[in-house]
């Protein structure tokens, strides 16, 4: 019986990433907590990409609110360039 429940460092990771996303079934969750008391390096690397998601996050946000568009000379400048590259 318990060994269904043991999963690899590999399928532990990957199980990490898809409960980040909301992906993870109940089971798959349950066996990633029984992986993290044997193994403290997939704890860390859990706690480490939460981190990174929520920096990334909070850095998407503040990217969409900013609009970025070419000036009108910067689109010929471009234009002309595409130009020469035709021929």
């Amino acid at each position: 019986m318990f060994k269904s429940l043991k999963i690899t460092c590999d399928e532990a990771t990957t199980i990490c990433d898809k409960s980040q996303y909301g992906a993870a079934t109940l089971a798959e969750k349950v066996k990633l907590n029984i992986h993290f008391l044997r193994c403290r390096i997939c704890s860390l690397y859990t706690k480490q990409n939460n981190t990174l998601t929520k920096i990334y996050k909070g850095h998407a946000k503040s990217c969409k609110q900013t609009t970025r568009c070419l000036s009108e000379e910067d689109k010929d400048a471009l234009k002309k360039e595409l130009e020469k590259l035709k021929i």
